[in-house]
């Protein structure tokens, strides 16, 4: 995925129910993948997203967080988390592949394929302006949300 980019036409599983992405269109969108639910980076993550989200709906900006838990995890993740954005299931990596975010990670000293965190975020028109791959939790969602709110 290319800054440019449109926003992939495919309905995924969310804990809302099931969402067409480009039915998102209209509006800038923030879709970022994490690897784990309930995982301290992803929590960290998760929460900060929360923490900043009335900033992002404020900015007319949504949210949508991804991994291949399933949704059952996405839901107690949310409840435990006060997770207020839906998250996307993909266990079958579709949205994961569309992005190219499925990478080979030394866990341990163990090679294993899993999601590479990343962040990507779309303007009003579907269409992709600004990527952060291989992202360090600690003051990500800031520089989105200021990435966000400047073309907001």
């Amino acid at each position: 995925m290319q800054n440019g980019d449109a926003l992939p036409d495919v309905e995924v599983a969310t804990t809302s129910g099931p969402l067409a992405l480009r039915s998102l269109v209209g509006r800038p969108l923030v879709i970022y993948f994490y690897p784990k639910d309930s995982t301290p980076g992803c929590t960290r993550q998760a929460n900060d997203f929360t923490m900043m989200h009335a900033q992002f709906q404020r900015a007319g900006v949504n949210v949508v967080g991804v991994s291949r838990d399933s949704l059952a995890s996405h839901q107690r993740f949310r409840e435990r988390q006060g997770i207020v954005f839906d998250l996307v299931s993909d266990p079958d990596e579709t949205l994961c592949k569309a992005f190219d975010v499925i990478r080979e990670k030394n866990m341990y000293g163990r090679t294993v394929v899993g999601i590479q965190r990343s962040t990507f975020l779309f303007d009003a028109k579907g269409l992709l302006v600004e990527s952060w791959r291989g992202v360090k939790v600690p003051g990500h969602v800031e520089a989105v949300l200021a990435a966000a709110e400047a073309i907001a």
